[in-house]
């Protein structure tokens, strides 16, 4: 059996209003397995939930760094602190997007408001 490539993937917010060219400084970056397509592979997922893990960077913030996890509906979570929802961020439709660069995905932050992110690199890590 072989073990699967966990990636490093670099998202920043996309152009939305307040941020007509975007804002690099406000990014994620996402530690997942991939499949070569570039979705994310969930059954590689299930050998290294560990391993899965965000870290999330705003303006005039401290770094926040977390694990992803499966929602019980099959989406994905990014907790920051363990044991609590509060600051939980949840992926939109992850699991159907692709992860390459120029690509766009979804996530609905801790305010509650959902903001479009680039895919500016994914990288073995």
């Amino acid at each position: 059996m072989t073990k699967a490539t966990l990636y490093r993937i670099e998202l920043e917010l996309a152009r939305e209003p307040g941020h007509p060219e975007g804002d690099n400084q406000h990014s994620y970056r996402l530690y997942f397995p991939l499949t070569p397509e570039g979705h994310i592979d969930p059954s590689a997922y299930q050998d290294m939930p560990g391993w899965c893990r965000v870290v999330r960077r705003r303006p005039g913030e401290e770094e926040a760094r977390g694990t992803v996890v499966r929602s019980p509906d099959d989406g994905w979570v990014f907790d920051y602190v363990e044991g609590t929802s509060t600051d939980d961020e949840m992926g939109f439709r992850l699991s159907e997007e692709r992860f390459v660069v120029g690509e766009y995905v979804s996530i609905r932050e801790d305010d509650g408001k959902m903001h479009v992110f680039r895919v500016v690199s994914v990288r073995p890590d």
